[in-house]
């Protein structure tokens, strides 16, 4: 299902949305790292942005 982009909040910001493009680029391009490196940190740690932001740090 697609983000509800009209629906925006704490608990959105909160979370990276792996299946959209766009935030998996913003997260990429912050950490300085490539999209496949957010999907993968996605994938080891869920999409809390906060732990996917920590992971992307240790590369």
């Amino acid at each position: 299902m697609a983000d509800n982009k009209s629906k925006t909040g704490k608990s959105d910001r909160n979370k990276v949305a792996g299946g959209e493009k766009y935030e998996v680029a913003y997260a990429a391009k912050k950490a300085g790292v490539k999209p496949a490196d957010v999907k993968a940190a996605i994938k080891k740690v869920g999409n809390s942005r906060p732990k996917v932001e920590a992971e992307l740090k240790k590369k």
